[in-house]
């Protein structure tokens, strides 16, 4: 297993658990798919992948059709994608993605939360280059051979396919997510849900009451409305 995997098996549970946090998100998530591309999911890829994950979280279809149709408003102001960067205490680096309408509320919060919590933010381009951007895929494991569907999605950018409790995940790099998107679909291949991930090239065993002040800095910036994903150098 590779480092996809043992970001992943890291990971799980550990955030975006709040059920309301993750229907904020996919609800920015399909204003940014509309707005890119428009209201109709046959014709729009980006919003038939938002939807899926809307599906994968148990979000009511009522609230996916209404974020649809808020979207399609041309009164509403558009989100946009802000990556921050900075250090937590002990050195750990973090990468915070956001979506906002409002960046100069959103730039004031993040680096009130970093100052809160004896972290500094950075400029840009000071921990990015630290992380991997990457895009993944879950799809059902039944009836498919993980290692044949690896070799055969080579071509298209795939980089690890492993199976966990939950099918089979498929890791790329960021660019290559419209190709395997596009190539799945016309195998009939069912996707239960697609996204975004920038794993840590290396990673940094703190102390448990190091461990404790990186959280901390993590949870409050996790709590704000404005913020997306949030990824760190912490070993976990």
């Amino acid at each position: 297993m590779g480092r996809a995997f043992e970001f992943r098996k890291a990971r799980k549970m550990k955030r975006w658990s709040a059920m309301s946090k993750a229907f904020t998100r996919i609800g920015k998530d399909i204003v940014m798919a509309v707005k890119e591309g428009g209201p109709d999911p046959d014709s729009n890829a980006k919003l038939r992948a938002v939807i899926q994950n809307a599906k994968s979280v148990n979000m009511p279809k009522d609230n996916v059709e209404r974020a649809i149709k808020r979207a399609s408003d041309k009164s509403l102001g558009d989100f946009k994608v802000v990556l921050f960067e900075g250090y937590a205490p002990h050195g750990i680096a973090i990468l915070v993605e956001t979506a906002t309408d409002n960046n100069t509320r959103t730039v004031a919060n993040v680096r009130s939360y970093f100052n809160k919590c004896n972290g500094n933010m950075g400029t840009s381009g000071s921990v990015e280059f630290m992380f991997d951007h990457t895009c993944n895929f879950r799809i059902p494991a039944e009836g498919i051979d993980p290692e044949e569907l690896e070799l055969e999605l080579i071509d298209f950018g795939a980089e690890e396919v492993f199976v966990d409790d939950d099918g089979i995940l498929i890791y790329a790099p960021f660019e290559s997510f419209g190709s395997i998107q596009k190539e799945l679909e016309s195998r009939e291949i069912e996707i239960l849900s697609s996204g975004f991930e920038r794993i840590p090239q290396v990673t940094k065993k703190l102390t448990e009451e190091q461990a404790a002040d990186v959280e901390k800095l993590l949870e409050k910036i996790e709590e704000d409305d404005d913020v997306q994903n949030v990824y760190h150098t912490m070993e976990e």
